[in-house]
């Protein structure tokens, strides 16, 4: 992919700085760190004990560690010398949210009040760029969606991630740090696998139809999504994070601005596997489960418009060429 001059001035700016990145061996902290490795800076990837780690080899000196992110005092030590957070560690399965609300507020909300308050005992004032989801704003009243829409969770995994976008947004409004939370459409592309079965459908889908699996949608498949490739997602945390100070307290929404059908992404992943492979892939209609979450039936489309004023980032990757690219990668 190729990034713009602007896009290389914002890695310019982690030259010799202290990065720290939560869920540091997960998915969207690989598609970070592959854009920061030949950069002369010192990542630390924190995630849990038993978390599998790729091997990056580049310019950045990158450090592993872990601890129970819930806790104060692990953050403590982890954010000495650190310029930049991002938080990307988070349990991110809407059903098991909503099984187990305690213990999903344990997790995606702790670690941020946790980690906030660390910063502001240390008195720092670090950059932190938040991982949350436009899922947040419910079921749209209207497309595409921008930052002016009505939040309206209908989730106990959407609610929060809005409790954990306040509680950044005021600890940054107080000073303790400078503070940005991008709200994701469905990202996509090469990168670990999810460790949820509901999670990273499109890269299932991917793997399925290589294999010259059938690909399944429910019912007609009709709804919209906004597919976002991992690589655009990633440059857009280093713009957010670039460009934090002018940011701070803000909220974005992050994605193509280009909408498709589920039928039409399948469509379009079984006619470039078949392409690649020479086997046939179907498309198949099943029933919807029961009960089907509305969030899972809801249109959607994202305006991006503000966060690419402000920072000059923009989604570079067509739905077809990312798709074209993940299937490289998986092959």
């Amino acid at each position: 992919m190729n990034y713009s001059s602007n896009d290389n001035l914002t890695l310019d700016a982690f030259q010799g700085k202290g990065i720290l990145i939560t869920g540091g061996a997960g998915y969207l902290a690989s598609a970070l760190i592959s854009l920061l490795k030949e950069i002369d800076c010192r990542i630390v990837r924190l995630d849990r004990q038993d978390a599998c780690r790729q091997q990056m080899a580049g310019r950045a000196e990158i450090t592993d560690c872990y601890a129970d992110l819930r806790e104060q005092t692990g953050w403590h030590r982890h954010l000495v010398g650190i310029d930049y957070i991002f938080h990307f560690a988070a349990q991110t399965s809407a059903p098991l949210a909503n099984e187990d609300p305690v213990a999903d507020h344990a997790v995606n909300v702790m670690p941020m009040l946790q980690l906030l308050e660390a910063c502001r005992q240390l008195g720092t004032r670090p950059t932190l760029c938040f991982s949350s989801t436009v899922t947040v704003a419910g079921i749209p009243e209207r497309l595409p969606v921008d930052e002016s829409h009505p939040d309206h969770p209908v989730t106990v995994y959407d609610l929060h991630k809005q409790m954990a976008e306040q509680y950044l947004r005021w600890y940054g409004e107080q000073g303790f740090l400078h503070g940005v939370t991008l709200r994701l459409a469905n990202v996509y592309g090469p990168g670990p696998r999810s460790s949820r079965s509901d999670r990273g459908i499109l890269n299932q889908m991917i793997r399925r139809a290589l294999a010259g699996e059938p690909l399944t949608v429910y019912g007609t498949g009709d709804q919209l999504r906004d597919y976002v490739y991992v690589e655009d997602v990633a440059a857009a945390f280093l713009a957010a994070a670039r460009h934090c100070q002018a940011l701070n307290g803000r909220t974005f929404v992050i994605g193509t601005g280009r909408g498709q059908t589920i039928a039409q992404a399948m469509r379009l992943i079984a006619d470039q596997a078949s392409a690649r492979t020479g086997i046939p892939v179907e498309v198949r209609q099943v029933a919807p489960p029961e009960p089907l979450s509305p969030i899972e039936e809801r249109h959607f489309v994202a305006d991006s418009s503000r966060f690419s004023s402000a920072t000059g980032w923009a989604a570079h990757c067509t739905l077809a060429e990312g798709i074209e690219r993940t299937m490289e990668a998986l092959s």
